[in-house]
């Protein structure tokens, strides 16, 4: 669908935007998105490829960590289940010296820095040895000789050690708290937001926390103690989606746009935006006047200031040949205005002479032709006149001040019996050429005189009306009782106004027409609209 086939409101909206994608600024703005996709989108998979690289060494350190913490705590325990072994089956022996269990207390003691707890029993329930303090709550006397080595107590937040004599007689329980727990399971690599738990089954113990509160997605590992039934787990929460983060993720598509960005900013400020102002100061140049657009356009461009210079030396050029021209022109105007008024004065100075020679003539023929002549020239001379006084507009020869001069000079030398010989003149305000001009002026001037022969006393009707089927065209008409159908202007046609009327159509390019009975001449004469 084009614009033209869109409803008015719809074209008020779309063609001011279709101005503004055609504009050159966002052209290039596009094409230069496009030139620098492929760095941006290289530059993206190199950053999703860090970030990848970086996740995949945190869960290596995170590896690393749970299952350092694994070993720390499988050998702090071992150890100290060695020492209550050792314990518990030389008191199922019977062969343990007074000082075993003070022995026994320094060396869990020197391990956990709340004291060491543990507690020796025999299968009656009777205590053999403890360290100070109440025991804590979470075991049962019969659940004492339990089978399994570790138990978890997640209600007293302890973990309990098992160590039962050979005979099974004697067994032996060791409490370690979660302080001493995450004493022991503390990895060495410092990371941050990290939780340890132990797990036996479906009871979990929180051994230690580190940082704020640990929300959010969580990444954890898990390492198996000694014995395999405790899971040791290590979670670590990812850091929050924060505006830093999501920039450094997309940087590479912020940077691949503002470098678009600033590549259309350089371009439209240093090249699109001065040339568009050099357009506009060129295109309201007027002939004659010397173009400056540097003193508008700022640009480093040296390029666009040298098109400026060469514009501002064309308009020089220009305006001194205009100038040139225009000063020919007015000599040549001047040597025409001249040209014509001498023909102008020649025509008077001859017009003169023939009247000198017709007033030293004595008979009437001479006199008539000297008449004759004289009125012919005189028409010629009007034609010079009226043409020399629209030569300044140029617009041709008025048709109805040429005809109104025409006919008072006719009038003036007419003969004595015809000096009341009155010519009505009908014309719109038309103009003509001079090339139809002079044999218009003949073609009236050979009627009248023809009339005036015939009816002396008579009057002539001129009308010159412009043609409504051609523009450049206009109908002549002369009307007059003496062009009437007679013996006697035959006989006048005969001898010599017929050759003359005849040539003069021919000179206008178009039949003369006679209505005898109406008096009438009419030929079709060229305008100038």
């Amino acid at each position: 669908m084009n614009g033209g086939s869109l409803p008015p409101a719809a074209r008020s909206v779309t063609e001011p935007l279709l101005r503004y994608f055609r504009s050159t600024g966002v052209k290039m703005f596009l094409i230069l998105t496009l030139a620098l996709l492929p760095l941006g989108l290289i530059a993206l998979v190199a950053s999703l490829q860090a970030i990848r690289t970086a996740d995949l060494e945190k869960e290596a350190l995170l590896r690393v960590a749970v299952t350092q913490s694994a070993r720390k705590l499988t050998a702090d325990l071992q150890s100290d289940r060695t020492a209550l072994e050792l314990t518990v089956n030389a008191l199922a022996n019977n062969a343990a010296d007074p000082g075993m269990c003070r022995r026994l207390s320094f060396f869990l003691t020197s391990h956990d820095v709340d004291g060491g707890r543990f507690y020796i029993y025999d299968k009656s329930g009777r205590s053999l040895c403890q360290s100070d303090g109440r025991e804590p709550a979470g075991i049962a006397p019969s659940a004492r000789f339990d089978r399994r080595i570790v138990q978890l107590l997640p209600d007293s937040h302890y973990l309990v050690s098992r160590a039962r004599s050979r005979d099974g007689r004697v067994v032996a329980l060791a409490y370690y708290s979660r302080a001493h727990l995450e004493s022991i399971a503390d990895p060495a690599t410092a990371l941050q937001n990290r939780q340890l738990s132990l797990r036996q089954g479906d009871k979990t113990l929180l051994v230690s926390r580190s940082g704020a509160a640990v929300q959010g997605h969580m990444e954890s590992l898990s390492a198996r103690l000694d014995p395999p039934d405790i899971l040791l787990t290590m979670s670590v929460r990812d850091p929050p989606a924060t505006v830093a983060r999501l920039l450094s993720l997309f940087l590479p598509l912020v940077m691949w746009f503002a470098a678009a960005a600033i590549g259309w900013f350089v371009v439209n400020r240093l090249l699109i935006r001065p040339l568009v102002l050099l357009r506009r100061v060129v295109a309201a140049y007027e002939p004659g006047a010397v173009l400056e657009p540097m003193q508008k356009v700022r640009t480093p461009a040296r390029e666009i200031m040298a098109l400026g210079e060469t514009f501002r030396e064309i308009s020089e050029d220009v305006s001194t040949h205009e100038a040139e021209m225009a000063e020919g022109l007015e000599t040549q105007r001047k040597l025409t205005r001249e040209v014509h008024h001498r023909v102008k004065n020649n025509l008077q100075i001859i017009a003169s002479l023939i009247s000198l020679h017709a007033r030293s003539a004595h008979e009437a023929e001479a006199i008539e032709a000297y008449a004759s002549i004289q009125r012919r020239v005189d028409a010629l001379s009007v034609v010079h006149r009226n043409h020399f006084a629209e030569l300044e507009e140029n617009r041709g020869v008025g048709v109805r001040p040429l005809i109104s001069e025409l006919s008072a000079s006719l009038r003036g030398t007419a003969p004595a019996q015809a000096r009341r010989f009155a010519i009505q003149i009908e014309s719109d305000n038309q103009h003509i050429g001079q090339d139809v001009a002079v044999p218009v002026a003949f073609l009236i001037t050979e009627l009248v005189e023809l009339a005036m022969m015939l009816a002396p006393q008579g009057s002539m009707r001129i009308s010159v009306q412009q043609d409504e089927a051609q523009a450049n065209r206009a109908l002549l008409s002369i009307q007059s009782m003496g062009l009437r159908t007679s013996e006697r202007m035959s006989e006048l046609l005969g001898e010599r106004y017929g050759r003359v009327l005849t040539g003069l159509s021919r000179q206008l390019r178009a039949p003369l027409d006679h209505d005898g009975e109406a008096g009438r001449y009419t030929i079709m004469i060229s305008i100038i609209p």
